[in-house]
């Protein structure tokens, strides 16, 4: 196998060469279409291997599987090269086979671009820049943050985009682990470190129960109203939006009735 890549790479261009990768790729995940492991294995892509998100993304993405919806993932991989990267983008887009998927990231990965596949290339901390994408895009059902895992960056992005997200839509983080190390903003000695991901994803986990607060005169705020769920694994977070709005039995207006 090894050697026919070798003389196809050296008698054929990157897109020829790329047309017939994806027929061999078309080929030999048919019978795994529904199987998110093993498209992540052929496909190439560090969400199972290096990590073990997978798993996570089958239980979590299998109700949007053939729905047609709009899927954003930040970052596309392969550093500045622009023929390297988008082995997720491949996976999603196989695996969600009435999707449009987009990505963007801050070096030119046009070339990775193929039909259902759209890449931007900005930062994703540009709100200029994201605003125009997600006008571009319209809908949004998931979003997925696989880019610079600069906390501060992860926290913004979410600011940013998570109100772009359409109720019932999910956004993800990935990597959050940089939580804990310092070239990255994080801390791993002061484990609730102000401007951390992790900091900032657990100070929401209380607005699930907003209505429960007896604090007379709490205005409740977007995260409040619009988080419904939360789930969290090694290295990643999953955030589900849609209406919060469940009373409580026993409190009203945030005073205790009883």
């Amino acid at each position: 196998m090894e050697s026919i890549k070798t003389y196809l790479r050296g008698r054929l261009d990157f897109k020829k060469r790329r047309f017939l990768k994806r027929i061999y790729e078309q080929l030999i995940t048919f019978p795994h279409v529904n199987d998110l492991n093993r498209l992540a294995r052929i496909y190439k892509t560090d969400k199972w291997g290096s990590h073990f998100y997978t798993p996570h993304y089958q239980h979590h993405f299998l109700p949007f599987k053939n729905k047609k919806i709009n899927i954003l993932e930040i970052g596309v991989g392969g550093y500045d090269s622009p023929i390297y990267g988008g082995d997720s983008l491949r996976m999603w887009k196989r695996f969600f086979p009435k999707a449009n998927i987009y990505s963007l990231d801050i070096y030119d990965k046009s070339l990775l671009q193929e039909k259902r596949i759209k890449i931007f290339q900005g930062s994703q901390v540009d709100e200029k820049f994201l605003e125009g994408v997600v006008n571009e895009i319209g809908e949004l059902s998931l979003i997925i943050d696989d880019g610079s895992h600069i906390n501060e960056h992860i926290i913004s992005t979410f600011n940013l985009l998570f109100p772009k997200l359409k109720f019932g839509g999910i956004y993800v983080v990935e990597d959050i682990q940089t939580s804990y190390w310092p070239d990255y903003g994080g801390s791993g000695e002061e484990m609730n470190k102000e401007g951390t991901a992790m900091h900032f994803f657990k100070s929401l986990i209380d607005g699930l129960n907003h209505a429960e607060f007896i604090r007379p005169g709490y205005r409740a705020s977007y995260y409040d109203l619009n988080i419904t769920s939360m789930h969290f694994y090694h290295n990643l977070v999953f955030i589900y939006k849609g209406p919060n709005n469940e009373g409580s039995n026993l409190v009203i207006n945030n005073e205790r009735l009883l």
